[in-house]
C-alpha cells in the first residue's frame, strides 16, 4: 500500500529536519522483536536483552504491533532539531486519552489486543491515564539502559545525515533530497510517495511543512500511522554501519589487516566530503590522531580532498570504493 504527502511550494519552504531520541527508543524494540530486521544491531541487541534485568517487557513489547506498527503518541513531531529526551517523554505524557486509544487500538488492529494494555478498552480515563504514566516510566528506564550511554555516538551520526541531506536540498532541491533517501521513496509532481506501507491514504500538507527524521534503527520509511497527524517522515540514516564499524569490535578482515583499523574505519566513513574535525567527533579522537590517518590515505590515492572555505573536505576516491569492496 501506499502513502501519499501533497506538498505546495509553501511546505517545501519549511521542510526541515530533526533528530528524536524518543523515536530511537521506540524503533530500537523493532530489534528486540525481530532479531532479522537488522542485523547489523544483534551486538547491540545480545548487550541489552541480557542488562533489562527487572523491567515489565511484556509490555514493553506490547508497544508493538504484530504488523510492526507503532503507536503514533509515543513518537511524536519533533518541534525542534533536537530535543531531549525528557523534553519529549512530556509531550508523551501529556497526550490525550481518546488519542492513546485510538494509536494503541490501531497499532493492533485486526488482531487481539496485548493483555498488558487492556486499560486502553476502557471508558475511565484515569485508567488509560495511568497505563501512559506506566509506559512513560517503563520508557525511561529502557531509555537509560538500551540507549542513553550510545546516545552521544549515535547523535553524531544522525547530524552528519541531516548535514548531507541539507548539501543534497541546497545542491539539488527537493528531487536530489529524495533521490537517495530510501528506495521506497519517490518524489514527483509535488508528491511524496511512500511504497510498502501499512495503511493507504494520501495527506495534504496544506501548509504544515514536511519534517524528515533520521533513525539508526530504522529498517524503512515511517510516516504517522493516522493520517490525521501532521506529515514527518522517519527514515534509515546513513552511515550506520560505519557506527557499528567504529563503536565494536569486529573479527580481522582483509581491509583492516591490509590498512589497519583507524584507516580502516575513516575509509568506509569517507562515502561524503568531510572535514578533519567532523570525523574526530564522531570517533571521539582528536582532529591530530585523524589528520595522520588521512594523510596516510591520500598519499595513496585512496582518498582526494578538496579545500571548502576553511576546510579541507576529504572523499574517498574511485580506488578507494574499489578497495571497500573487497
Amino acid at each position: 500500500m501506499v502513502i501519499r504527502f501533497e506538498l505546495g511550494v509553501e511546505d517545501l519552504a519549511d521542510m526541515r529536519f530533526a533528530i528524536s531520541p524518543v523515536q530511537e527508543a521506540l524503533f530500537s524494540l523493532w530489534v528486540l522483536r525481530d532479531p532479522g530486521l537488522l542485523a547489523l544491531h544483534l551486538p547491540w541487541r545480545r548487550t541489552v536483552v541480557g542488562e533489562l534485568g527487572a523491567l515489565d517487557t511484556e509490555l514493553l513489547l506490547s508497544l508493538v504491533g504484530d504488523t510492526l506498527a507503532l503507536p503514533d503518541f509515543l513518537t511524536p513531531r519533533p518541534t525542534t532539531f533536537a530535543a531531549s529526551f525528557e523534553e519529549q517523554l512530556e509531550v508523551v505524557r501529556a497526550t490525550p486519552t481518546d488519542l492513546v486509544r485510538r494509536d494503541l487500538l490501531a497499532t493492533h488492529e485486526g488482531r487481539r489486543l496485548p493483555v498488558a494494555l487492556a486499560a486502553v478498552r476502557s471508558a475511565n480515563d484515569a485508567r488509560v491515564e495511568r497505563l501512559v504514566n506506566e509506559i512513560c516510566e517503563l520508557l525511561r528506564a529502557y531509555w537509560e539502559i538500551a540507549i542513553a550511554p550510545l546516545w552521544p555516538k549515535l547523535r553524531l551520526v544522525l547530524e552528519g545525515d541531516t548535514t548531507y541531506r541539507a548539501r543534497q536540498l541546497a545542491i539539488g532541491g527537493a528531487r536530489m533530497l529524495f533521490a537517495d533517501l530510501h528506495p521506497n521513496v519517490q518524489w514527483q509532481d509535488g508528491v511524496l510517495r511512500i511504497d510498502q506501507m501499512l495503511g493507504k491514504h494520501d495527506v495534504s500538507a496544506s501548509g504544515r511543512g514536511l519534517l524528515l527524521v533520521p533513525s539508526i534503527f530504522a529498517y524503512k520509511p515511517v510516516p504517522p500511522l493516522s493520517p490525521d497527524e501532521s506529515p514527518w517522515l522517519a527514515y534509515p540514516s546513513r552511515g550506520v554501519a560505519t557506527l557499528n564499524t567504529a563503536t565494536t569490535r569486529t573479527g580481522p578482515t582483509a581491509l583492516t589487516a591490509l590498512l589497519g583499523q583507524p584507516r580502516a574505519v575513516l575509509l568506509r566513513m569517507l562515502d561524503e566530503p568531510l572535514p578533519t574535525i567532523e570525523l574526530a567527533r564522531r570517533l571521539d579522537v582528536t582532529p591530530s590522531a585523524v589528520s595522520q590517518h588521512l594523510q596516510v590515505l591520500h598519499a595513496t590515492n585512496l582518498v582526494t580532498r578538496a579545500r571548502d572555505g576553511r576546510y579541507l573536505l576529504y572523499r574517498r576516491s574511485a580506488l578507494g570504493d574499489q578497495l571497500i569492496g573487497v
